[in-house]
């Protein structure tokens, strides 16, 4: 009986109290992992949105759209293509009623801008174009 006892016995070596090797790189696989699945989201999110803030409008276009995001009063606009990967002429322009307004255009493959202006609560105008297409906002309160 005592030798069946002795062969059920797994030896795992001398911890005194302290976790193993084995058991520590476990633990972090695990905590690691975890984390890679909380935060892809976030990061994501994050990194396709160059302005910060809410979004508030959307001009959309034959060729494109327009994205207006505003936070705590500064406004901000970029310029993405329908079908990205052609290189076409694009541009973005946004302006705060009152002021001069800030424009960016150039040949892009995919997205341009960001623009930002400072607007509080002035009305904002919105301005996009994509090769042919463009679109306009009108006036409107961000």
């Amino acid at each position: 009986m005592a030798a069946e006892r002795e062969a059920r016995t797994v030896d795992l070596g001398e911890t005194h109290g302290r976790p193993t090797a084995a058991l520590t790189a476990l633990a972090v696989l695990v905590a690691s992992v975890l984390i890679g699945l909380l935060t892809p989201g976030s990061a994501a999110a994050a990194a396709a949105a160059p302005c910060a803030g809410r979004k508030v409008r959307t001009v959309t276009f034959s060729t494109g759209s327009v994205h207006v995001y505003n936070n705590r009063g500064m406004v901000c606009a970029y310029t993405v293509q329908k079908r990205p990967g052609a290189n076409k002429r694009m541009s973005v322009s946004l302006q705060a009623r009152g002021h001069r307004p800030r424009q960016l255009a150039g040949d892009r493959t995919a997205r341009i801008g960001p623009v930002d202006v400072y607007a509080g609560h002035r009305w904002v105008l919105v301005r996009g174009s994509v090769g042919a297409g463009s679109g306009s906002s009108g006036w409107f309160r961000s």
